[in-house]
């Protein structure tokens, strides 16, 4: 059964309070960062863990620390600095919304949610993660982990469910303070609730600080029995994998990789022609006289 109002109103400064104490002390989320950092941050952390994204952004902050300095670089730079960070589309639409940003902005990150929104690869989750974390402006921010503490605290279900935007900023609009610097504050705390104790498979619930206000503990943990997720498919064997050693190649050189090399990656050559079709129909390789290469623009 979902919460009452009065107890919904205690959620958001529980969170607020141990999230002071409780938050990692991740690197893009220190007082002097810059909103381009933050930015970068949120480009990498789509589908992405934490742990595997800092060094690449503490790398990636090092080499190109404003917007500037990476517009500057072709292309072909970001893709190969993102390395094996996974869906490598997101270093050439960082890339894109740099450019855009020295074109449009004079260099600086806009805080205006619908010029965040015209960047190349913002979208709306995106686009108020920036303005709330970089700004500090009272948005609502919903990932999934901030979805499953929602689903669980408040309506008393496992699991949050299907994605719905529009539904999923509401429920959290309502829980989200008025003032900014608790707003901000929830918002981070929240997704840190969800990262590191109300877990998918295994929450900690004699750690959580809202555990007493919990909708679905205080109903006996009842299993979730609405739609489910389709798996992933396997990537053995998959056009993703065909992909991916595809692009360890194009990386590994600043000259183009002719195709009878890339031939030799795979045993299937159907596999390695819709490999190489999707990705220079998705702007990651150009076909050359020589082969294929990163793009430069």
């Amino acid at each position: 059964m979902p919460q009452p109002v009065d107890v919904r109103d205690r959620i958001a400064p529980a969170v607020v309070a141990w999230f002071s104490d409780a938050a990692r002390p991740l690197p893009w989320r220190a007082a002097d960062v810059s909103p381009w950092a933050v930015l970068v941050s949120e480009f990498m952390l789509q589908q992405t863990q934490v742990a595997r994204v800092q060094p690449r952004w503490e790398e990636w902050m090092r080499r190109w620390p404003t917007p500037a300095a990476l517009a500057a670089e072709p292309a072909s730079e970001a893709v190969r600095a993102w390395d094996r960070l996974g869906y490598p589309r997101r270093a050439l639409w960082l890339h894109r919304a740099a450019t855009e940003i020295v074109e449009r902005h004079g260099g600086r990150v806009p805080r205006d949610l619908d010029a965040l929104l015209a960047l190349q690869g913002i979208g709306p989750y995106t686009a108020r993660a920036i303005a709330a974390f970089a700004f500090g402006d009272r948005h609502p921010v919903v990932d999934t982990n901030t979805r499953r503490v929602i689903a669980r605290a408040v309506d008393g279900r496992a699991e949050a469910g299907p994605p719905a935007t529009a539904r999923d900023l509401a429920a959290m609009d309502r829980l989200l303070p008025d003032e900014r610097e608790a707003a901000h504050r929830f918002n981070a705390g929240a997704m840190e609730l969800g990262a590191t104790v109300c877990a998918a498979r295994a929450p900690r619930c004699d750690a959580c600080p809202i555990a007493e206000l919990c909708a679905w503990r205080n109903a006996g943990y009842p299993a979730y029995d609405g739609p489910k997720r389709a798996r992933q498919a396997r990537f053995e064997g998959s056009d993703r994998e065909a992909r991916g050693l595809v692009m360890r190649e194009l990386r590994a050189t600043h000259r183009p990789v002719p195709r009878d090399v890339l031939a030799g990656l795979l045993a299937d050559d159907a596999r390695l022609a819709r490999a190489l079709d999707g990705l220079v129909a998705d702007g990651l390789a150009v076909a050359t006289a020589d082969g294929f290469a990163l793009p430069e623009a």
